[in-house]
This record gives C-alpha cells, structure tokens and sequence, in this order.
C-alpha cells in the first residue's frame, strides 16, 4: 500500500512540480544552521493542508517540516507564480496525452453595467 506521502504527491505530479519550481537560494554559504527541508516533503505537506482543511498550525509533525517553514515555502512559491506554473503545466501534460474532456467545463466571468453612453 502507497503511502500517505506517495499518495499526495506521486513521482509523475513531483516531476511536473520540479519544472517550475525555482531553483534553491544558498541562505547560509558559510555553514551552519538546520538543513534545509526538502521540496518533496514541503509539497506533501501543502498538498495535505489544502486537501484536508487543516490550518497550517493543525500539521501533523508526521510530514517532517514543521508547520512555519511549510507555510514559508508556500508563501514564497506563491509569490514566484509556481502555482499558476503548476497548473498550465499540468494541463499541457494532459493535453498532449488526449486525457482532458472538454465536455464539462466552467467559466467565470464579471458583468459590470455600462454607466452613460457608450456608442
């Protein structure tokens, strides 16, 4: 049986993730310090927060990195679009393969009212 953490993220979404992920900041060249969390368990643990409806501060000690650097990381990627990336990724890879159904679909959109004139 896989577990949890093969589960949420299996090696095909992890290798999609690994294409638009920035590349690691060297924070501390000189040494010292904790290492640093891998990408793999800080992206089970975001995966898990979001799926399960947890809050960030509910994070079972179970994933390895505690609760303030996922959400770190999460911030961080958030603000470099990796999500965005993600998800145009994801779509192109399914795509190519034939495997999105097009058959059911929603699109958003905004009405605004035309206030005096317009031609």
């Amino acid at each position: 049986m896989a577990s949890l953490a093969e589960r949420l993220v299996p090696d095909e979404l992890w290798e999609l993730f690994r294409r638009v992920v920035p590349p690691t900041e060297v924070i501390r060249p000189q040494g010292g310090g904790r290492k640093r969390a891998g990408d793999r368990e800080v992206l089970t643990a975001i995966v898990f927060v979001a799926t399960s409806g947890c809050s960030w501060r509910q994070l079972p000690p179970v994933f390895g990195p505690a609760w303030p650097t996922v959400y770190r990381r999460f911030a961080q990627w958030s603000k470099a679009r990796v999500w965005a990336r993600l998800h145009r990724v994801i779509l192109d890879e399914l795509g190519a393969r034939g495997e999105l159904d097009w058959s059911r679909c929603a699109v958003d959109s905004v009405s605004v009212r035309a206030l005096k004139g317009g031609s």
